[in-house]
């Protein structure tokens, strides 16, 4: 089908309605002018990721000939002098068609447009570009940066149509260019980890930290991006406070002036929850807009709902018991909590989304809360959560969004009397049906499986575990991966900034921006991963305080 007035609108209508979604880019950023080609290859992949879901756009032809530029500036990557007979925007879509179909040659693609007359009036060609005005705009007139952005460019466009199941000319490669084969050995040492994890952090950090904002207004003498290497720096060290950190941070970073301790709490403080969730959303987006280009990201569709807890609070919680709440363990202890979603299994373990727990908010608000971020964001399949999950209402959302679960039971009398029979019958595991009551004469039908612990230190009943599944026992196997967002927890715990101040705001704040440097460890993890090795395999080979380094550098610390 021909893309029509109205499946553009439509498209264009979605992402304007994309709170997190910055398009055009160049005005939401300082990083990004008019003339970025990083500016012009993120209106690539927003566009192209939208464009092809639409049931009437089936060609990646129709996607470059309706691709706007008009945002764009391409005379400083001109290097013409002189009147040409061809615009700039004209010869950057040839360009791009003729690296979507991979030839190496002029000879095809000559040979391609003549025989397609309504194609070339689509890209507002009088006539065919004969071999050497193509050759000579390529070599000579295109800038080196903007040939590698029209390599990029035609890459994201294949990937993005091949998710969406539309036909493309070649198969794209699912992985980072500029690999320097004679340099990499099957089994590559630290340092040439190292050195891979260099530009791929230095790239992903300036994709990412662009989406948080303190809106301080005009004329501000310290740059916002002081603040965000502050912040990035606190989290270099554990346990370090912002008034420590800043003064510290004077003598190492590279800036002339950088914020004190208190300016930098007060711009935090007057941000409020929704906008740390929206700006951490948005990074995340961006985060995943990179990952997504490798093969290995489509493994995701398990995400693991969990909740944590900050140290226990031992101060005065007076006027703020509704946040200070307790511990998820039921003892006398105090603490603030937070509730996040990650990607699990097989997909690269990144932090969808994070929110804090208030006194008086039910699970299934959580859970609703927290998918509703996921489902934005990936393709969600599976579902993992903790037994403190086990509510039918949460089940029956679950379910009702057509998804499936998989949840550890709290063992009550029925269930202790199950696992006792199975015990006397030395039955490993065993599965049955059951109804849960919803109210109003309405139930959620769910499967019990009973498993026996190996090696477990009990020689009663307590040797089973009792989980809840709407897809039967065959889900159970990927419940081992819900371990995977404990040891999430302890890594972007060792990222947070020490504080006592009790402000809501600000230490959600800190622990969300915890997730964010984890989320990149792991993201510039499997990335020089695929980089290295062409595979990805969940234990890190980057470390967490090598992507710190990296970013430390990046910021204008180092």
């Amino acid at each position: 089908m021909t893309p029509t007035r109205e499946s553009r609108r439509a498209v264009f209508r979605h992402i304007a309605r994309r709170s997190r979604t910055d398009w055009p880019i160049y005005d939401s950023t300082a990083l990004y002018d008019r003339t970025s080609l990083g500016g012009l290859e993120s209106d690539v992949r927003i566009v192209s990721t939208q464009w092809f879901r639409h049931d009437a756009h089936n060609s990646v032809e129709q996607f470059v000939y309706s691709l706007p530029l008009a945002y764009f500036r391409f005379e400083p990557h001109d290097q013409y002098t002189g009147s040409t007979r061809y615009e700039m925007d004209t010869l950057f879509r040839l360009f791009v068609l003729k690296e979507l179909h991979g030839w190496n040659h002029e000879t095809a693609f000559v040979k391609y447009l003549d025989a397609l007359p309504e194609l070339r009036e689509r890209l507002g060609l009088e006539s065919v570009p004969d071999q050497s005005t193509l050759w000579r705009s390529w070599h000579n007139r295109f800038s080196p940066d903007l040939r590698e952005t029209i390599s990029t460019a035609a890459r994201t466009i294949l990937i993005k149509a091949q998710n969406a199941g539309v036909e493309v000319p070649r198969p794209p490669e699912r992985k980072l260019p500029q690999r320097d084969v004679d340099a990499v050995e099957s089994d590559p040492d630290n340092q040439t980890v190292l050195e891979q994890a260099e530009p791929v952090t230095d790239h992903i950090s300036r994709v990412v930290f662009p989406a948080f904002s303190l809106d301080r207004g005009e004329g501000c003498e310290i740059h916002e991006n002081a603040y965000w290497n502050l912040q990035t720096y606190l989290g270099l060290r554990e346990r370090l406070a912002a008034n420590e950190g800043a003064r510290s941070f004077i003598h190492e970073s590279t800036r002339d002036r950088t914020p004190l301790g208190h300016a930098h709490r007060e711009h935090i403080r007057d941000l409020s929850i929704e906008q740390t969730r929206e700006m951490y959303r948005q990074a995340v987006d961006r985060l995943l807009g990179e990952v997504s280009e490798t093969e290995q990201f489509f493994r995701a569709g398990i995400v693991a709902i969990d909740i944590t807890e900050a140290d226990p609070f031992t101060g005065d919680r007076t006027g703020h018991e509704d946040e200070i709440i307790g511990t998820k363990e039921k003892t006398d202890e105090y603490a603030y909590q937070w509730a996040t979603v990650q990607l699990v299994g097989n997909a690269i373990p990144i932090v969808l989304d994070a929110r804090p727990v208030r006194r008086g908010e039910s699970r299934k608000e959580i859970v609703e809360d927290l998918l509703n971020s996921a489902e934005e964001l990936v393709h969600v399949d599976n579902v993992l959560m903790d037994r403190e999950f086990d509510s039918q209402h949460v089940l029956e959302m679950i379910s009702q969004r057509g998804l499936s679960y998989v949840v550890p039971k709290r063992m009550q009398t029925s269930e202790r009397a199950q696992a006792k029979r199975l015990l006397q019958r030395d039955n490993d595991r065993y599965e049955t049906d059951r109804k849960l009551h919803l109210g109003k004469n309405e139930w959620h039908e769910t499967t019990l499986i009973y498993r026996r612990k190996e090696n477990a230190e009990h020689a009663d009943h307590r040797q089973y575990s009792v989980f809840m599944s709407n897809h039967g026992g065959s889900f159970l196997t990927e419940y081992a991966y819900r371990w995977e967002i404990e040891s999430g927890y302890r890594s972007i715990k060792r990222f947070m900034a020490a504080t006592t101040s009790k402000d809501f705001g600000l230490r959600f704040f800190y622990f969300a921006f915890a997730c964010l440097l984890h989320s990149i460890w792991r993201a510039v993890d499997a990335l020089v991963q695929v980089e290295l090795t062409g595979e990805y395999e969940r234990s890190p080979r980057v470390t967490a305080d090598n992507t710190l380094t990296l970013l430390k550098k990046e910021t204008g610390i180092g």
